[in-house]
């Protein structure tokens, strides 16, 4: 395992597949607090799961195709488990994967049961003997989940502390069944005695109706009430004395307020979920409320404490974990929620919390560039050109989500111009052999898709006859820029990498940004004078 002492005062981002991130990078015993909200399809139709026993059914294996498959990856899955990989699986888990081969068959939902037996045996080993893991799911496959962590953690010593209901509004409205309005996390501990539980932290404030219930005043101004068996009733309190309030009533002491801790935190939630307006939305669109992440952490680690989220997707553990003061370390398989993360706490916390966070797996020559590039895997077929549009735009831009033929568009960023909408900038990107017919095709993207300006970014290095076709095109400039750009731009993968090459054009979302922090500091000065 590599050497990760230079690493150990500064927060982690991984960019990969958190298993293999997991088994190289993270150590044994290393990690206090794990949560995980895994992705799982469960729009699609439930009762599917059972009919793509035997060979793959394509009609009939809806539920889960867009995101897991009966692969190679998972027949790798299902070996390593069964031949117990490394010594990291516990009988109970290897009998109970051949139990569900038998009843499910090698379809879609045991391929994703592979995929997350895989990944909890491997938080169980990060775990420090006194953590917690926290496993967010929804009713789909909550069932199957829970056996599958008790077949690791209970077997080896851990312990199943609680079902937690996060309770929201409706999410959809269904009148052929009771309307959605909860998800369930598991909390297990590694050890059945040793797991940190900040109770105190997470007691909530008494209600008004219950502070009344203090009605009594003690000699030196304290209110308290009292508690035992036969205390007379509230009228009858009022008219007596401490001394005669002790003896009317049996077993008695007294509650101060004061001393109250107050409410017990119960295992159930009620926080909304993240509507369209609300300031924390980010459009990604699984997002959880930072006060549901705020409630697990502080519950279960202290400031200092590691706190780890595997499938970290727009980083609200991340967000979370950095605001309470905890180190973290964070896992996701797409670089637009590694770049969505550094942009969330460069807008939350300022730019130099960057400078506190290693990023891993990003590429950081060409090497690992022209390796990025040539994954053959579909899930990071598109990652290269994500990486490379935001990495450019300073993660500003907007990845083309749409699948299939992209018209010759990986990316749109929006730049502040002279008209009442913004301008668009159109980002391309291409890792194979490049011609001056492929700026051209980009002059022609940016004509149908009514932009002022095109950045070409190519992993090769570009022809002379390209450089002449894009000068031709022309320049452009406003009085918001300093100086006038090339219409079309072209930049080279090398220059991303060697000479940190970015788009120097000040994005629209950039713009109205300062102009908040310039009405803030408006304001202050108001606000003193």
């Amino acid at each position: 395992m590599p050497d990760q002492s230079r690493n150990q005062s500064k927060n982690q981002l991984f960019y990969g597949d958190n298993l293999e991130v997991l088994r190289r990078h993270i150590k044994d015993e290393s990690v206090d607090l794990c949560y995980i909200d895994p992705p799982f399809n469960s729009k699609r139709n439930y009762n599917q799961i059972y009919n793509n026993i035997g060979k793959e059914d394509k009609a009939q294996a809806q539920a889960f195709i867009d995101t897991w498959t009966w692969d190679n990856r998972a027949i790798l899955g299902l070996a390593e488990i069964q031949e117990n990989y490394q010594g990291h699986f516990t009988a109970q888990s290897i009998d109970l994967m051949s139990g569900l081969l038998k009843v499910l068959g090698k379809g879609s939902l045991l391929a994703y049961l592979i995929s997350m037996t895989l990944r909890i045996a491997e938080i169980y080993r990060v775990l420090k003997p006194t953590g917690s893991f926290y496993l967010h799911c929804d009713p789909t496959a909550s069932h199957y989940l829970k056996i599958i962590i008790d077949a690791i953690f209970c077997a080896q010593g851990g312990n199943f502390l609680n079902e937690i209901i996060w309770c929201y509004g409706e999410r959809g409205i269904s009148k052929t069944s009771f309307n959605r309005k909860h998800d369930v996390i598991f909390l297990y501990s590694k050890s059945t005695d040793k797991h940190r539980f900040n109770y105190r932290e997470i007691t909530g404030e008494y209600s008004a109706s219950t502070i009344k219930k203090f009605r009594h005043i003690d000699l030196d101004g304290r209110r308290f009430r009292l508690r035992g068996r036969n205390v007379p009733e509230a009228g009858n309190l009022r008219r007596k004395t401490d001394i005669a309030l002790a003896e009317e009533c049996e077993y008695t002491y007294r509650q101060y307020l004061d001393e109250s801790e107050g409410v017990l935190a119960k295992d159930w939630i009620e926080i909304p979920f993240l509507n369209q307006v609300s300031r924390e939305r980010l459009g990604y669109p699984t997002q959880k409320p930072e006060s549901l992440l705020e409630h697990f952490i502080k519950a279960s680690s202290q400031e200092g404490d590691v706190v780890l989220d595997a499938y970290c997707g727009c980083g609200t553990t991340v967000a979370v974990s950095q605001r309470l003061n905890r180190k973290w370390i964070g896992i996701d398989i797409t670089y637009q929620s590694i770049s969505l993360i550094l942009r969330r706490l460069e807008d939350t916390f300022s730019s130099d919390v960057l400078e506190q966070i290693v990023i891993n797996g990003i590429p950081k020559d060409m090497k690992s560039a022209e390796a990025l590039a040539n994954k053959s895997d579909d899930r990071t077929r598109k990652e290269f050109e994500k990486w490379a549009v935001l990495t450019y735009s300073n993660n500003r831009a907007i990845i083309n989500q749409k699948k299939g033929a992209d018209k010759g568009i990986d990316g749109i960023a929006y730049f502040r111009s002279e008209k009442d909408d913004p301008e668009k900038i159109i980002l391309q990107v291409k890792s194979g052999k490049v011609s001056s017919r492929d700026i051209r095709d980009l002059q022609g993207t940016i004509t149908r898709e009514s932009a002022t300006l095109g950045v070409f970014i190519t992993l090769q290095k570009p022809t002379k006859d390209m450089s002449k076709e894009a000068k031709e095109a022309g320049i452009y400039q406003s009085q918001y820029m300093s100086a006038p750009v090339d219409k079309i731009r072209i930049v080279t993968v090398q220059e991303i990498i060697e000479e940190q090459k970015r788009l120097d054009i000040l994005l629209a979302l950039e713009v109205l940004k300062s102009a908040e922090k310039q009405m803030e500091v408006k304001q202050h000065t108001l606000d003193l004078e």
